[in-house]
């Protein structure tokens, strides 16, 4: 496999592992950053950050194959757009955030953790799938 690939599905892996787990043992903190979305200076920070890491993600990694390594390509686009979104409009994807965070609040931190470990398993080879 790409070298960039595996690279980037332990960065990815580990990355939604941890989240998972920090929001696991303290889950208000994901209430404290969608608090934190409505100052306008923390937006415009995590903006710029999301957008530098979804396009770095993309152009080092823009992989449209039919395996895994979407799943790596998707989350760097996902990035990108979310950070896109809160930079041009701000007040729309916070509200959208907060949405999906009542909704599916559960849905997306068992999401995050499968995909992780998806993505871990894939870098570091321990279940081999056939």
């Amino acid at each position: 496999m790409d070298e960039v690939s595996i690279f980037l599905a332990k960065f990815w892996g580990w990355y939604l592992i941890i989240f998972f787990l920090i929001l696991s043992f303290n889950p208000k903190r994901i209430v404290q950053v969608i608090k934190n979305l409505e100052d306008q200076k923390f937006v415009i920070v995590i903006s710029f950050t999301a957008i530098v890491i979804g396009l770095l993600n993309i152009l080092f990694h823009n992989i449209w194959e039919d395996d895994w390594r979407l799943i790596i390509t998707f989350i760097g686009w996902i990035a990108l757009f979310i950070g896109l979104s809160l930079f041009i409009f701000p007040k729309r994807t916070v509200l959208w955030l907060d949405y999906l965070n009542i909704k599916f609040v559960q849905v997306i931190y068992m999401m995050l953790f499968f995909v992780g470990l998806f993505l871990l398993n894939m870098a570091y080879g321990i279940v081999i799938f056939q």
